[in-house]
């Protein structure tokens, strides 16, 4: 699997894994401590800007507001800084685009449920997907008749999906009432869900409608329409006709003889009739799986919808750019010497591999962009340094004190 960015541990847990680090001096353990507390709070603040923002250029595009309520907002909601912002809080929580190529693998394979669904893609004026974090699981699925087989399913721990629908015009063009009660036309849908399979992706829309695959009609279908004419042809019809002509003839033999033919034929036409039910009933209980698949998605994977879906990316980000942030403080304040970019990636990749047995792509770029633009670290002939824990919590403080002015503003009234 490919590495990534996002760093699959909670921030509490890197904080004591940090700690550690400086368990033989207090002052310098309390005082990281102090930095992780006091960074966390600011980084907090600029994710409370950014929800004020992305609300407000959203709600024109809410399905969850009364339409009344969204009329309110137009000139004030402006999509394309919508679209920014969202994008901006996505690359901060480590998320990326699923490209159309996989998203094409997804609509053509199925790894769990086996079941061909219909999405009409039309009906959106544009979809994105976006993705976090990824695991192999070993699961049960069935194959042929009752025997089940044990597969490897790549999961991904984060979607997200952007589905920006098609105008009233299109719907009214259209004549297509039956997306209507589902949400409303021009609107964006925001959803987020977790532990998603891979090749599951298109069960995440909420226009996906069963149909049978190929291989289901084949099974159908073949059988169906080969035996039932092979049967009629040999066995029922000629019967029939040589009952019709005994009986006229009074032949008792050639009766006898006919009725046996004839019901060997009906038996095999049973026999034939309760395989397809079977075929068919296999169709019914995928689709009674793939219901179920959306109760657990509705229920129990679904983290957010629409503006709700901003506070769990807010939170990621939020939680994304201060573990990275603190990481490469931590390892740049204990090395005894400056530090490459590349040495720095390094070291910290090779920290998350050996303790974490864990393999990522640690964002270093973005993680010293954050040291330097806040002041606590600086770039001298390629080489990274900090400054001290003592001058990091008098700079970050310097930072907070800056947030507001009011003080300066009552200072200068008469």
């Amino acid at each position: 699997m490919k590495r990534e960015h996002y760093i699959p541990f909670d921030k509490e847990f890197l904080l004591e894994e940090q700690l550690t680090e400086y368990a033989g001096d207090k002052k310098q353990a309390d005082d990281f401590k102090k930095l992780f507390d006091i960074i966390e709070h600011y980084y907090h603040y600029e994710a409370f800007n950014l929800i004020r923002d992305i609300k407000k250029n959203y709600a024109l595009f809410d399905p969850d507001l009364h339409p009344k309520e969204r009329e309110t907002f137009k000139g004030k909601s402006d999509i394309s800084v919508f679209k920014e912002t969202l994008l901006k809080v996505l690359e901060l929580s480590n998320y990326s685009r699923v490209s159309q190529e996989t998203l094409d693998k997804a609509f053509q394979d199925s790894d769990l449920i086996g079941l061909k669904l219909a999405i009409d893609l039309d009906i959106y004026k544009d979809y994105e997907i976006y993705v976090r974090g990824q695991h192999a699981a070993k699961e049960k699925v069935a194959k042929y008749f009752f025997w089940k087989k044990k597969i490897e399913v790549e999961y991904y721990d984060r979607v997200m999906i952007y589905l920006k629908y098609q105008d009233a015009d299109y719907f009214k063009k259209n004549k297509i009432k039956k997306y209507k009660s589902l949400t409303e036309p021009g609107t964006i849908v925001l959803k987020i869900f977790k532990r998603v399979p891979k090749n599951d992706l298109e069960t995440i829309f909420p226009n996906a409608i069963p149909r049978m695959s190929l291989t289901d009609k084949l099974l159908l279908w073949v059988p169906g329409v080969v035996g039932g004419i092979s049967l009629l042809s040999t066995k029922v019809i000629p019967a029939l006709i040589t009952m019709q002509t005994a009986y006229e003839s009074g032949e008792t033999i050639d009766l006898l003889n006919s009725k046996t033919s004839l019901n060997q034929g009906l038996i095999a036409l049973g026999i034939l009739g309760a395989y397809l039910f079977r075929q068919y009933n296999n169709f019914v209980n995928k689709k009674i799986r793939y219901s179920k698949m959306l109760s657990d998605s509705l229920y129990f994977k679904n983290l957010g919808n629409n503006s709700g879906a901003f506070y769990s990316l807010l939170n990621s980000s939020e939680e994304e750019v201060l573990k990275e942030t603190i990481l490469a403080y931590s390892f740049l304040n204990r090395s005894k010497t400056a530090l490459t970019e590349e040495e720095l990636d390094h070291q910290i990749e090779s920290w998350f591999k050996t303790k974490l047995d864990t393999d990522l792509d640690f964002d270093v770029k973005e993680a010293l962009q954050k040291l330097k633009n806040s002041g606590l670290g600086h770039e001298t002939n390629g080489k990274w340094k900090v400054i001290s824990l003592e001058q990091a919590l008098i700079r970050i403080d310097e930072i907070w004190d800056g947030v507001f002015d009011y003080n300066q503003y009552t200072q200068s009234l008469p």
